[in-house]
C-alpha cells in the first residue's frame, strides 16, 4: 500500500452529499486526518472559488484551492491567485457565435475570475453555482466580453450541446478544453486546463511526489486527475468513465464515501 501525503478531493458528487452538505462522518475523518497525520488536503472542483470557500473554511484548510477545473489556483488565506489560465477573448467570441448560429436559444454565461456574467437567465438550465448565488451581472454579451475569460459555459438541451461541441472541435481544433459532465452543461476552458495539470502544480508547490498523491472524484472531469495521481478512488455513484479510470471504488457520496476512502487508504494504514 502506497504512502499518501496529499489527498485531492472533488466537491459535487464526492465530498458533498446530495443535499450539498459534508456529512458528519466525513467531517470526522477529515478532522482525524489533520490531527493524526501530516497529509495535505486539496479541494479540486469545477466550481468558482466563491461557492467552494464555505466548505474550504468549514474544514479549516490552508492549502491551495483548485477551481474552474484547474483554470484557477488560489491561496484563500492570503487572498492570492497562484495560477490563472483564461480563454482568449477572440476565442470566446468565436465559440459563442458558433453556438448561437447553430442554436439561437442556447444560454451563455462566462466566469471572469470569481464573478459570473450572462445575457439572460434560465430557470430550466442552471449550474450548481446558479442555485447557490446566481449571476453577478445580467447584460448584453458585448458589455462584459472585453477581456480574458476564466471559463465559458453553454447550457441547453443535451443534443444541441453535443452538436455545438462537435462544431467547436471542427472549427477550433485543440484551441480549448471542453467537458460535458452533465447533459445540459458544456464547460469550456483554456486548452491546457485540467484538474490533473492543476494538481501537478499544487503537488509541486507542496513538495509532494506524484506517487504519494491520492485523488477522489466521481465524474469525467476527474478522469485525468485519476490518471495522474498515484492512487485514484471513484465514488460509488461515479460515472462509468471515472470508475474505469480509478484504482478503487468506495461508497457513494450519500454513504460517506470520502470517509470510507480516507479510512481505508490513509487513516487505518
Amino acid at each position: 500500500m502506497m504512502m499518501v501525503h496529499l489527498v485531492a478531493i472533488d466537491l459535487d458528487g464526492t465530498l458533498l452529499s446530495s443535499s450539498k452538505q459534508i456529512s458528519e462522518p466525513t467531517c470526522q475523518a477529515l478532522g482525524r486526518l489533520r490531527a493524526e497525520t501530516q497529509v495535505e488536503v486539496v479541494l479540486a472542483s469545477a466550481r468558482p472559488p466563491r461557492t467552494i470557500l464555505p466548505f474550504y473554511n468549514q474544514l479549516g484548510l490552508t492549502t491551495p484551492l483548485i477551481s474552474y477545473n484547474g483554470a484557477m489556483i488560489s491561496l484563500p488565506p492570503e487572498r492570492r491567485m497562484l495560477v490563472h489560465k483564461p480563454i482568449d477573448q477572440a476565442a470566446a467570441r468565436k465559440i459563442i457565435t458558433i453556438a448561437r448560429t447553430l442554436h439561437e436559444g442556447i444560454f451563455v454565461s462566462v466566469e471572469i475570475l470569481d464573478r459570473k456574467y450572462t445575457d439572460r437567465v434560465s430557470q430550466t438550465y442552471m449550474t450548481e453555482t446558479d442555485r447557490v448565488t446566481g449571476p453577478d451581472v445580467v447584460a448584453p454579451i458585448d458589455d462584459f466580453l472585453e477581456g480574458p475569460i476564466t471559463k465559458l459555459l453553454l447550457l441547453g438541451p443535451r443534443d444541441d450541446l453535443t452538436g455545438i461541441r462537435k462544431a467547436i472541435s471542427t472549427h477550433m481544433p485543440h484551441q480549448v478544453h471542453m467537458l460535458q459532465t452533465e447533459g445540459n452543461l458544456l464547460q469550456i476552458m483554456h486548452s491546457t486546463v485540467s484538474k490533473a495539470q492543476a494538481l501537478r502544480e499544487v503537488a509541486g508547490q507542496l513538495q509532494v511526489r506524484q506517487e504519494h498523491v491520492m485523488a477522489i472524484g466521481d465524474n469525467a472531469n476527474d478522469v485525468e486527475m485519476f490518471q495522474w495521481a498515484g492512487l485514484a478512488v471513484a465514488m460509488g455513484n461515479a460515472s462509468s468513465q471515472a470508475i474505469a479510470a480509478a484504482d478503487h471504488v468506495c461508497s457513494d457520496n450519500d454513504s460517506d464515501g470520502v470517509a470510507d476512502a480516507l479510512c481505508r487508504f490513509v487513516l487505518d494504514q
